[in-house]
């Protein structure tokens, strides 16, 4: 931190470290075999949109943009009940299999956004897992942070709670494999996220 921003009290923010995505495909065979936990195929990246028929013109272009170029993944823009919006990625290939195409995806996705002036609305990444009783947990990388943390929302039940229990426990299986957050005031709920 140079003098200035420490007499003025700001500071840069961090750049993100978006290679931490590949090192999802690892941390997915270790859910699958300690804990039954498989890819389901999709992910997505949340974004906050701004106002405005320009924003809303360059968010379009940046869909077609992406959903033009062979190499880029297709995605498909989704609202959440927030307001936050959501570019989804879908591999055909489900499972262990699909995990580091849709990394990569999700790292493309990433970058695009971001070359495109969309960086400072970036908020995190989000790779759902499932159980073999069907119930779901995320993986979610914060952008800005450039860490993971547990979401884990609670089976059987139909008001909105999470399972802290099995989100602490996916952390200390992962904490060797990924960079977890380490202030849990950051583990935000994604409700209604895409594959949730």
């Amino acid at each position: 931190m140079g003098f200035w921003a420490a007499v003025t009290g700001r500071s840069r923010p961090k750049a993100p470290r978006l290679d931490a995505l590949f090192h999802v495909p690892s941390a997915a065979i270790t859910l699958e075999t300690s804990l039954g936990l498989r890819p389901t195929g999709a992910g997505s990246v949340c974004y906050r949109a701004a106002t405005g028929n320009a924003f809303q013109q360059v968010q379009s272009e940046v869909v077609e943009l992406l959903n033009a170029d062979p190499d880029q993944p297709d995605v498909e823009l989704s609202e959440d009940e927030y307001g936050f919006t959501w570019l989804v990625v879908r591999d055909e290939r489900a499972g262990l299999d699909g995990i580091a195409d849709l990394c990569t995806d999700l790292h493309a996705v990433n970058t695009s956004l971001e070359e495109q002036g969309f960086g400072p609305g970036l908020l995190c990444s989000l790779i759902p897992f499932e159980g073999a009783d069907g119930r779901r947990v995320g993986l979610v990388y914060l952008y800005k942070q450039a860490t993971f943390y547990p979401f884990a929302p609670q089976a059987g039940t139909t008001d909105r709670q999470r399972d802290n229990l099995l989100e602490i426990q996916l952390r200390d299986t992962l904490a060797g494999e990924l960079p977890m957050e380490q202030d849990l005031g950051r583990w935000l709920a994604v409700w209604g996220a895409p594959g949730m």
